[in-house]
């Protein structure tokens, strides 16, 4: 029979990796006597980043002493201490590819059900001292599991572990660690998986994407249960020249370039929202920069139109103002982006400032050309009619459509400034001005502009009753960090990294605006753009969990190690890759 061998908390506490603070509860220690065990937690542990561990279903970790075997033979390491894999219960017995999901045990006094394999992180590499400690459990099979408490009570080391009741479906917990983390995702496994009631929301999301997936796009690769949002429309790397065939200049400081194929074959058609980057070489015989730009024109496989605001400082966009003419080629990118117009019969609220008008004026374009039913809502705002780009062309779109609304504010309109023609009221876009103008809670809400603008819409929605999952936001530079437990200080802006400059292929991080050469001491595109302080997400730094997974604009990239499932073609996981020759990432 099965029995508990120790018992280990921990609470959370700082520890130093890399030059950096990491908050972290994986520490545990075992203790002696019986410990309550509630709903949440062992009696005197705690879990530090909730949004990776705790909560009911993740309750309680449990790992085996088999395992702990294994391990001090594959790495050659002896004295591993009850706890050192961050579990609250070492027991004997209980393999991962026996115990089920579902199933559900009675130890001391307390009822446990088995939800989960464990998720791991990179913390556990550094408990380990092992960075590839992640991966390494993962591809193993032996992950180990999370427990929910079903009945609270008290246990204690040399407790018998009694099985109560055998989940449904009878899928172990090292299939389902392998249903989400390796190709293939067989259809029937995917379906069988979601009839266990057990499972917890996070994988059952998961498997849910992943057929989804299946049904949108057969035989594509990539891992749609893991993939980030930001990643999930690839597009193929590489430049194609295009031919500047018109410019028009939209307001004082806005100018659009069509831009239509010199081969005569088709365009890859857009969906609305999406961007494409260019390459461009502002200097003779000096590195080409690469920009990032919202497609603001209808969709179309002929002709592509990209808006740039001329900032006075900005280098790409004054040398399109000034260097660039009609019949001119420019290298342009695939249609990229997962900011993008969602099908469904709700209503549509396109909200936007300055030149974030962009990418939602793709959208109306797009209602327009279906004339939409749907009810659709323009907001925006600009400075006065001297930036406002788009008027005309706004006002023809909502005309087609039946139920469409605008309102436009100036923060500062001049003298000529007629309100009611020019504008519609002075100030700027917020929840107060859409409660008074009866926009729909239950809508679609999309947001482009400012970073300031976007924070401050997106948290006043949030507080106005939206939901989250209906609030959409295209950031054009790079895009908020996820760094699970490094103790948060000011990010500064994006920057060469420090020391003697690398001597390998290029690498540019697009929407940052960095391009840097591949310096032979870094382990990883990861660890470049941690050194350029370019906003990266990441959790397990070892090729499992994907969140690092990128748009891979042009280039290749070799891995080291291999990931456990690699990203969909286009992409790239910038955490255990590195440049073959130059490469472009969309981070």
């Amino acid at each position: 029979m099965a029995r508990l061998l120790s018992v280990n908390v921990g609470l959370p506490r700082d520890v130093q990796w890399r030059g950096r603070t990491v908050r972290t509860a994986i520490w545990k220690e075992a203790v002696q006597g019986r410990r309550r065990v509630n709903r949440l937690n062992v009696e005197g542990d705690q879990q530090a980043d909730l949004l990776g561990h705790g909560g009911e279903r993740r309750a309680v970790f449990v790992y085996q002493i088999e395992s702990y075997r294994y391990w001090e033979e594959r790495l050659g390491r002896d004295g591993l201490i009850h706890g050192q894999f961050g579990e609250n219960f070492t027991v004997e017995g209980l393999p991962d590819d026996e115990v089920c999901i579902g199933d559900r045990y009675r130890i001391g006094t307390a009822l446990f059900e088995v939800t989960q394999p464990r998720v791991t992180c990179f913390r556990v590499g550094i408990r380990m001292d092992e960075p590839q400690m992640a991966g390494l459990l993962t591809s193993s099979g032996r992950p180990g599991f999370y427990l929910r408490v079903i009945e609270e009570g008290e246990v204690g080391a040399g407790d018998s572990i009694v099985a109560i009741a055998r989940g449904p479906e009878r899928m172990t917990v090292a299939q389902i660690n392998s249903l989400l983390y390796t190709s293939p995702h067989p259809r029937d496994e995917l379906e069988r998986a979601l009839r266990i009631p057990a499972l917890s929301s996070g994988w059952r999301k998961s498997f849910e994407e992943l057929i989804r997936s299946q049904d949108a796009h057969p035989g594509a690769k990539g891992n749609a249960g893991l993939a980030p949002a930001a990643a999930a429309q690839t597009a193929a790397p590489g430049f194609r020249p295009l031919r500047v065939s018109r410019i028009d200049r939209e307001c004082v400081d806005v100018i659009s370039f069509s831009l239509q194929p010199i081969d005569g074959k088709p365009l890859t058609t857009p969906l609305p929202g999406q961007f494409v980057v260019l390459r461009l070489r502002l200097v003779p015989d000096q590195p080409v920069v690469f920009r990032s730009y919202s497609l603001s024109g209808p969709q179309s496989d002929q002709q592509y139109r990209v808006s740039v605001k001329v900032e006075p400082d900005g280098a790409a966009g004054t040398y399109l103002s000034n260097s660039v003419r009609g019949g001119d080629v420019l290298d342009v990118s695939e249609p990229r982006g997962a900011f993008t117009l969602e099908s469904g019969d709700g209503p549509v609220v396109l909200l936007s400032a300055g030149i974030g008008a962009t990418p939602v004026l793709a959208m109306l374009h797009a209602l327009g050309s279906a004339a939409a039913s749907r009810e659709v809502w323009w907001l925006y705002g600009a400075r006065d009619k001297n930036s406002h780009p788009f008027a005309t062309e706004v006002r023809e779109l909502l005309g087609v459509l039946a139920r469409g609304r605008s309102r436009i504010w100036y923060s500062r309109p001049a003298a000529d400034d007629k309100e009611g023609r020019n504008y519609d009221a002075i100030g700027r876009i917020g929840t107060k001005a859409l409660d008074q103008l009866g926009v729909p809670r239950d809508g679609d809400f999309y947001i482009c502009g400012p970073v300031s603008f976007l924070n401050d819409l997106k948290i006043g929605l949030t507080a106005w009753g939206v939901p989250r999952d209906r609030i959409h936001a295209e950031i054009f530079s790079g895009g908020p960090s996820m760094t699970p437990g490094i103790a948060g200080t000011p990010a500064p802006a994006p920057h060469q990294p420090a020391g003697a400059p690398g001597t390998g292929p290029m690498v540019s991080f697009s929407r940052s605006g960095i391009t840097t050469r591949w310096r032979a001491d870094d382990q990883s595109l990861l660890e470049l753009a941690e050194a350029c302080d370019v906003p990266v997400r990441w959790a397990c730094r070892s090729g499992v969990c994907h969140n690092c997974e990128s748009g891979l604009i042009s280039g290749a990239v070799a891995y080291m190690p291999d990931p456990l499932d690699p990203p969909a073609d286009g992409n790239v996981l910038i955490c255990c890759s590195r440049p073959q020759g130059d490469v472009v990432i969309d981070i």
